[in-house]
């Protein structure tokens, strides 16, 4: 329409992970009559410390253009089948939370309703051996998709990577110069607003030189420069749920077998992290700095590593919750500067790719639409309570009280909308989507529920199948998983493969299938 012509100026204030994807993404889909310049200041550093993803990463990767052998190579990447969570439940206990699917539904009803019900008369293993991500994950093992064949047990097998945060947002930065992108580097010092509509008319960086744009992009992390400090949108603090307010990272010398999962290990005040690359393991420690000092915090990530530390631990601060509003007038925040969820499901740069692809499909035209910014910020923020509640969960539903950190999370009050979740799954184990735009599906809630120890009755309709058969069922389940695993490659071996050249591939090995895994169907049933 002639009064909402398209913009022209894109304007990016931040570099890391959140600023290049964004450039990268927008330099790669606006290929004419966009001009994108990113500013960065070598004197502020990145946090860098996001190192895991969940499946959906490969959405992002495939529309910009980045092959997982690019990926692998450049950014020391490997693969992840889930999450181990030790200690969560209670010292001692471990349980994986992976992706992908959980055995095969009888009639209308999981695998999960019926686990629960042999599990009471002692006639069902450990629930990871049910599903093949866990199992896999377990031996670490790796295979690709069989996409050929819809009755493998590999036809939806799913993964996602690890790699290094900041190796891959070198990689999309050289990407994206190489599409058109300016990169300005200085620090800004002031944002001028226009007076009349309050819109940010341009920057001013250090050295006096200005900035302007049509739109402004805020990837200056947690400080929100934009929309923070210029826009004056509030802060919504979570910590009465999320009590964690500090990080220590620190990379160390790698174990001698990589692993396809990343680990969250409980301890008395927080959780540590694990994430295995190809070159060295990631890790940190998120604590609540009420309950724990950053040296004791930094005492026990040094003492629980797999080898000799590579640096000093690199504290980091942050408020869990997020801003009011994502989009403010010509400012939309993407990553840490629209809100902060701690790395606990990986789910940070997920944030980041979400807010890229909603801005894509709602972007501006000069007229800013009001009911397109509301839209938007409506989005944002269901989006970031659902990953909150989801989250939220892990420290909940546990059995530990043994420090006060736990019995206070325990016992607290939490989110309504967590609540009736909860009560629904104690009642009959099932669960119904509140909204599309819900991230963690039925599998991913079963599996923390279950692991984390909540007390859940099965659905009544498993009584429909008599428990013979439904033992029949799951065991059948339990040894078609276990054989399909078995015949998989090694996750280093699989790696090694993937980086070799097309030539050196094994003819049978196209990324489709995999040389020795049985393509036989995928049929669960009383045998």
């Amino acid at each position: 329409m002639a009064d909402n012509p398209p913009i022209a100026n894109i304007t990016i204030v931040g570099g890391g992970t959140a600023g290049w994807m964004t450039a990268m993404l927008l330099s790669r889909l606006f290929t004419t009559g966009y001009s994108i310049r990113l500013i960065e200041s070598e004197q502020i550093g990145t946090i860098g410390v996001g190192e895991a993803t969940i499946p959906a990463i490969k959405i992002y990767n495939e529309m910009a253009g980045i092959s997982e052998t690019d990926l692998l190579r450049e950014t020391n990447a490997t693969y992840k089948l889930g999450i181990e969570f030790v200690n969560w439940r209670r010292p001692g206990h471990s349980y994986i939370h992976g992706f992908g699917n959980i055995g095969q539904d009888l009639l209308w009803l999981h695998t999960h309703q019926f686990w629960l019900k042999a599990m009471a008369s002692g006639q069902a293993s450990h629930f990871d051996n049910y599903a093949l991500n866990c199992a896999a994950a377990r031996r670490n093992r790796m295979a690709p998709p069989d996409k050929r064949n819809p009755n493998s047990p590999l036809a939806d097998f799913d993964y996602a990577f690890q790699f290094d945060a900041t190796a891959y947002a070198a990689f999309l930065r050289r990407r994206s110069e190489a599409q058109g992108v300016e990169w300005i580097e200085g620090r800004i010092v002031d944002v001028v607003k226009d007076g009349a509509s309050g819109f940010v008319d341009h920057l001013v960086l250090e050295d006096g030189r200005t900035i302007g744009g049509d739109v402004f992009i805020d990837c200056s992390g947690m400080r929100g420069l934009l929309i923070g400090d210029a826009m004056g949108i509030a802060y919504e603090d979570w910590n009465q749920w999320l009590l964690c307010d500090r990080a220590l990272a620190v990379p160390c010398e790698s174990a001698p077998e990589l692993t396809p999962y990343t680990r969250s290990t409980a301890h008395a005040h927080g959780w540590q992290w694990r994430i295995p690359l190809q070159h060295r393991t990631g890790n940190g420690m998120v604590y609540a700095s009420a309950h724990q000092s950053d040296d004791e915090a930094a005492a026990t990530l040094l003492a629980n590593l797999d080898g000799a530390p590579l640096k000093d631990p690199m504290p980091v601060r942050f408020r869990p919750g997020r801003r009011r509003k994502s989009w403010e007038k010509n400012v939309i925040a993407i990553g840490l500067s629209s809100g902060f969820l701690e790395p606990l499901e990986s789910t940070s740069i997920h944030l980041i790719q979400t807010a890229i692809f909603r801005l894509i499909a709602m972007f501006p035209g000069r007229a800013f639409d009001q009911a397109d910014i509301d839209e938007y910020n409506r989005q944002s923020a269901y989006e970031m309570e659902d990953v909150r509640d989801f989250i939220i969960a892990h420290y909940k539903v546990t059995e530990r009280e043994d420090t006060p950190f736990w019995a206070y999370l325990k016992h607290m009050d939490v989110p309504d909308s967590l609540r009736d979740r909860l009560a629904v799954f104690e009642s009959s184990a099932r669960f119904f989507q509140h909204g599309k735009a819900e991230l963690f599906r039925e599998e991913s809630w079963v599996q923390v529920l279950l692991g984390q120890g909540l007390r859940m009755r099965h659905d009544p309709m498993v009584e429909l199948i008599p428990e013979d058969q439904m033992i029949a069922y799951l065991k059948d389940i339990e040894e078609v998983i276990a054989d399909t695993v078995d015949k998989m490659e090694s996750h280093a071996e699989y790696i090694r493969a993937r980086l070799k050249p097309p030539s050196a591939l094994p003819p049978s090995n196209l990324g489709l299938g995999i040389s020795g895994v049985a393509t036989q169907p995928f049929q669960f049933g009383v045998r």
